[in-house]
């Protein structure tokens, strides 16, 4: 198969490797994407995680809660430029979109996008999308949506760099107080700057834990470092980089970023329950980057890297 210049593009911004070990992946591989992302791990040369999160198309993330803290809701509304994404008129719509989010009854998008708009019922929210892309002169969509409602405790929301990211927090408490909230509010900024995957180890799916380990003991065959090591210690070694890497991606367990201790997220939460008097659990959070997974076009990048191809 014919390893194109696109091709190795893509590859590089999903795994952050280098241009020509991703030309190389993708030769070994025969053009297969998800081979070759497992083929750069497996050498070291690409993250644990895909970095198909970073910011690839533009628009912002808007959050709202409402009903005492008790329903929220966060949505993802892209355009074509940040120009678009700065203009009030696009920021404004996008408030109503997740005030609509806040209150609808869809589970989906495209459900979502067929209801009735709440602030005119003569058309759906696909039809004010459609009117709105004719007003602003640029394609736009309404990506994606989640709402909570908390049955025992409160949701809170953080918004960071005007819209890049947002989060919900949900959590189960007897207590809506400004510290309780505060502290909420705090862990959803963690979440936003480290991005977890799981609340706690306990949440981790077996077949996940399985597949970071085989890829562990890829790393490990392939690092000279390791030749002639005994086998036990191979496997003490990547026993403690696994549980390294799940502390990494589970909230509870990462190291809480404000503190000056080093006390993780967990014992963070315990010091609160304890002040407030009530317990403190956390039960669900939402992060929404912009944009992570979409390709924004760059004909420059990839005529450089065409360029670099055809010299090699």
């Amino acid at each position: 198969m014919a390893i194109t210049a696109s091709m190795v593009k893509e590859l590089r911004e999903q795994t952050g490797a280098g241009m020509m070990d991703c030309k190389k992946a993708l030769t070994e591989t025969d053009g297969d994407f998800d081979k070759a992302i497992e083929f750069l791990r497996e050498k070291g040369l690409a993250t644990a995680q895909k970095k198909a999160g970073r910011i690839a198309a533009e628009g912002i993330v808007a959050t709202t809660i409402k009903n005492n803290d008790k329903t929220a809701a966060i949505v993802e509304v892209n355009a074509e430029t940040d120009f678009v994404a700065k203009n009030e008129v696009f920021q404004n719509y996008v408030k109503e979109v997740v005030e609509q989010a806040a209150d609808t009854t869809a589970t989906d998008i495209e459900a979502f996008k067929a209801e009735k708009w709440a602030l005119d019922p003569s058309v759906t929210v696909a039809d004010k999308l459609a009117a709105m892309i004719a007003k602003i002169g640029e394609n736009m969509n309404i990506r994606r949506f989640e709402k909570i409602e908390s049955e025992d405790g409160i949701v809170v929301s953080y918004i960071h760099a005007g819209g890049k990211i947002g989060v919900l927090v949900e959590a189960k408490t007897d207590s809506n107080s400004d510290a309780v909230k505060e502290a909420l509010k705090n862990v959803a900024m963690q979440i936003a700057a480290l991005n977890p995957k799981y609340i706690t180890t306990d949440e981790v799916p077996e077949d996940y834990k399985e597949h970071e380990k085989e890829i562990l003991i890829a790393q490990a065959k392939n690092d000279p470092k390791n030749e002639g090591k005994p086998e036990n210690i191979i496997e003490k070694m990547i026993a403690g980089r696994l549980n390294k890497e799940l502390k990494e991606v589970c909230l509870l367990e990462q190291e809480y970023v404000k503190a000056e201790n080093k006390e993780t997220v967990a014992k963070y939460l315990e010091s609160v329950s304890k002040e407030a008097g009530t317990s403190v659990t956390l039960k669900k959070f939402v992060r929404f980057e912009t944009g992570e997974g979409l390709e924004k076009k760059n004909e420059d990048f990839a005529a450089e890297v065409a360029a670099q191809m055809a010299g090699n």
